[in-house]
């Protein structure tokens, strides 16, 4: 073959890849929407999504799952690299961080033009982990909270004939379980480390766990300090062992042993319990309202929000991907692969009738949002230390309160610079201009 010859079949070939690549691109000019989802959702969604590419051909979502464990991480990461995703389902107590990094889309305008979205359907807690400084960043996907799991028939062996309503009916529950099993059994179990059984009883008080805009800790307050006497008795009288979750060989078996009568979890466990308890047991345990100072409590709003990037380059498809996740009828489909709650009311009327499920329904009309500031996880972590050393007799409530407080504060130090540096900010650009000057 001559050199004229190749260079013609060179032209030829390069004339086919570009006409190929430009045809090919032709083929696929979809609006392009990256989603991440975190966990076993990121899994499911999947399964979803095929539904939406038929209902809006003109869109093509790219998902990518991530695990929970390293989600946080590679979210800053993509952060810091200019490469977020589009839309992501992010854990509601990451919203307030990514807003403060000027990294999420305000919804407000948004959602003010969407006939198919009327806040007042979702429930008022999960709807508030979506808002940051009155300005909305999300809308919730799937909420859970915590709700007390119980074993009646061990209520009414111990002489108690009704679950109990307020913290003082619940003494009195756990005092009788307690002397019907003996030493070596409990009335309620509370692993020394986990932080959100302490929590759920401590967002029942009329104190806000922050105080002065999330400046500082409010743990010195009178409703924190009756939510550590009351945590602490329950160790001190031994209805509760002081064990990490470790200790306990399985919680669902352990349950069904009667080692344990009431545990504080999510909704998760309704199937985790059906499965595993034996079938003389299916018709002896049930969920219940989480018991309050004064009657049924509130409890935490958990769980994720969708939330647009704001440097979304199709802001308009990806809004559209987060109406159609937010829908009830998708809400209740999530429910059906996961078990995970929709935060819309309008969802439930087509999910039945099951009791255990309906307790956590009544329970999100109670639930409160945790404090919407960067650092709670951090704070919630040294919550659960400073208890447990409460707990095992090193610091009295007092002392436990103010602990909590001077760690807290410590960890919003760098939020109340930023705060003020910001406020001396605007009042220097508010202030007029000296006589004389350009």
């Amino acid at each position: 073959m001559d050199a004229a010859t190749r260079l013609v079949r060179a032209c030829l070939v390069g004339g086919a890849v570009l006409l190929s690549a430009c045809s090919g691109q032709s083929r696929d000019n979809r609006a392009l929407v990256h989603f991440w989802a975190m966990g076993y959702e990121g899994e499911v969604v999947a399964q979803m999504l095929p539904e939406f590419n038929r209902l809006h051909p003109e869109i093509r979502v790219e998902l990518q799952q991530q695990p929970w464990t390293a989600a946080h991480e590679k979210l800053l990461t993509a952060f810091a690299g200019d490469s977020l995703p589009d839309v992501c389902a992010l854990g509601n107590t990451w919203v307030s961080e990514f807003s403060a990094l000027g990294a999420l889309e305000p919804l407000d305008a948004r959602v003010a033009a969407a006939a198919d979205i009327a806040p007042s359907d979702w429930f008022p807690g999960a709807w508030a982990t979506g808002v940051v400084d009155k300005t909305l960043y999300g809308l919730p996907w799937y909420t859970e909270t915590r709700a007390p799991y119980v074993r009646r028939d061990l209520l009414l062996k111990a002489g108690i004939a009704t679950l109990p309503q307020d913290w003082a009916q619940w003494r009195v529950a756990m005092a009788a379980i307690k002397q019907q099993v003996g030493p070596k059994r409990y009335a309620i179990l509370l692993p020394l480390n986990e932080f959100e059984p302490l929590l759920n009883l401590a967002i029942q008080q009329p104190d806000p766990l922050l105080r002065d805009g999330g400046r500082f800790g409010n743990f010195r307050s009178p409703g924190y300090k009756r939510t550590l006497a009351f945590f602490k008795e329950m160790f001190d009288k031994g209805w509760a062992p002081k064990v990490a979750d470790t200790a306990i060989s399985n919680v669902w078996d352990e349950f069904g042993n009667g080692y344990y009568s009431f545990y504080i979890s999510g909704p998760w466990n309704i199937a985790e319990f059906t499965k595993r308890l034996p079938p003389a047991l299916q018709d002896k345990w049930s969920t219940m309202a989480l018991p309050g100072p004064d009657g049924p409590g509130a409890s935490v709003a958990g769980g994720t929000t969708l939330v647009l990037f704001s440097g979304a380059k199709n802001p308009d498809a990806a809004w559209t991907l987060i109406r159609w996740l937010a829908q009830p009828a998708q809400q209740v489909k999530l429910h059906a692969l996961t078990g995970d709650l929709p935060p819309r009311r309008s969802s439930w009327t087509t999910l039945g009738a099951d009791a255990n499920a309906q307790v956590f329904r009544d329970q999100l009309e109670r639930a409160l949002p945790a404090p919407q500031v960067p650092e709670w996880e951090r704070i919630t972590t040294e919550m659960r230390l400073v208890a447990e050393q409460m707990v095992n007799g090193k610091l009295s409530v007092d002392e436990a309160a103010a602990e909590t407080d001077r760690r807290a504060d410590l960890i919003l130090e760098k939020r109340r610079w930023m705060l003020d540096h910001r406020a001396q900010a605007t009042a220097a650009a508010a202030a007029p201009a000296p006589a004389g000057a350009p």
